[in-house]
């Protein structure tokens, strides 16, 4: 099967915001969330993920709400949040100022009351009693048959109705590397027919890079453990440079690493940021909106949100007057949108890790895309550091982002940070 893919240009300078609907606003509805639209576009958001929006499951429901993952209907909207015309109306407000609109596509099961199981009961995977089988170590979902074309054919269909019906931009698939490649081959060409799209598979590409031939942009697990893990036992840097250089090796063919310090998943079951990463939190989101790849942020992050959100109950964000972190997105976002050096998946661009003699605690890497550059040079300790750059690479003058501080190399060669600071050198 030829699975050539034409891959959306925009994809090299944008970036993530994922939308948790229901605990948004205290109506947690979309409409509700049409005023924030605005807000977010001026602190540089460009792409808007949606968690699931269709119909929530009743039968085996957790908690007072249900999970946004137990599907109950694939071409309809949830009650809750509002009609499929509402979600309509969001992509084209969106769209109006320049936004793009991705969904949650859950594909690998539905819930227990689906509108398949009766209609299509044949769609479904059976236990050794000829029973819906439940997916693995959740059992208010069951999982659905792939080997069935039927069930293919349908799944398709019911996700080129968003396409078609909200001109939505592309697809966060859900647990993807559940699923098998065979379908995504098979749908990725069918829908971009119907519009050019972007997708994002819910999967590392370091356990699965056969997964990068049909996604543009997957998730990086293993940095988001092993950052967990140095910052709680103090490890060298060089074991994340060391898994920074594999994903070097497997994002290739313009495809993207999708970096975060918080999403819906880690925020409710494994905690906060703060919670997993302490100080070095904001240190962490510098590197995901200026490492090659696409950043990631969650809602609230720009408060910043300090609470685990319930997910199977209502549990509002506690927005108040002031998010103070917004202006600080807003410059990263800002810059990974309009410096061409900061591309992400671009054969354009180069990405540099460079060695400092203070290696137990500095990582700094140059992204470099013709003239343009940007240094970035990141403190992964709780101790004030000074240190140089004897390497020919660092050259010429630079206007640190947040500060405005200039810097002339060739006439003062040291760099100074305190416990996890940071650096973002704009060269001028």
């Amino acid at each position: 099967m030829d699975t050539k893919i034409e891959r959306v240009d925009w994809r090299h300078q944008t970036n993530v915001y994922e939308v948790n609907l229901r605990q948004y606003t205290r109506e947690g509805t979309i409409n509700a969330f049409l005023k924030e639209l605005p807000r977010l576009k001026d602190m540089g958001v460009e792409t808007l993920w949606f968690m699931p929006v269709t119909p929530i499951a009743k039968a085996k429901m957790k908690g007072t709400m249900g999970s946004y993952y137990a599907c109950a209907d694939y071409t309809a909207v949830d009650p809750e949040f509002g009609t499929v015309d509402d979600f309509a109306n969001l992509v084209k407000m969106a769209h109006n100022l320049g936004l793009r609109v991705i969904m949650d596509w859950v594909a690998n099961h539905t819930g227990w009351d689906h509108v398949w199981t009766k209609s299509h009961p044949d769609y479904y995977k059976k236990d050794e009693d000829g029973n819906f089988k439940a997916a693995s170590g959740m059992d208010d979902i069951i999982e659905l048959n792939f080997s069935n074309p039927d069930l293919v054919k349908a799944m398709i269909e019911a996700m080129s109705f968003w396409v078609k019906e909200c001109d939505i931009d592309g697809f966060r698939c859900d647990l993807a590397f559940w699923v098998s490649l065979d379908f995504w081959k098979t749908a990725r060409p069918e829908l971009d027919r119907i519009k050019p799209l972007f997708w994002l598979g819910e999967l590392d590409a370091l356990d699965n890079p056969e997964y990068l031939e049909i996604f543009d942009a997957s998730y990086t697990w293993t940095w988001m453990h092993r950052t967990e893990e140095f910052y709680k036992n103090q490890r060298h840097v060089g074991t994340l440079k060391d898994i920074l250089k594999k994903y070097q090796s497997v994002f290739t063919s313009g495809t993207s690493g999708i970096f975060f310090t918080s999403n819906h998943d880690e925020n409710s079951w494994n905690g906060t940021e703060y919670e997993k990463y302490g100080d070095m939190a904001i240190l962490l989101a510098v590197f995901s909106c200026t490492w090659d790849g696409i950043p990631l942020v969650y809602s609230g992050q720009e408060l910043p949100n300090r609470k685990r959100l319930k997910f199977f109950d209502k549990d509002p964000i506690e927005w108040t007057q002031d998010n103070t972190l917004a202006s600080f997105y807003k410059a990263l976002l800002t810059l990974k949108k309009e410096n061409p050096a900061l591309a992400s998946g671009s054969q354009g661009t180069e990405t540099i890790l460079l060695d400092f003699h203070q290696d137990d605690y500095v990582i700094g890497f140059l992204r470099r895309s013709g003239a343009y550059a940007v240094l970035v040079l990141l403190n992964f300790s709780p101790y004030p550091t000074r240190f140089t750059y004897t390497g020919e690479e660092v050259t010429g003058k630079f206007r640190e982002l947040f500060s405005g501080e200039e810097k002339d190399y060739a006439s003062d060669p040291w760099f100074e940070l305190e416990a996890w600071g940071y650096r973002i050198y704009v060269q001028e």
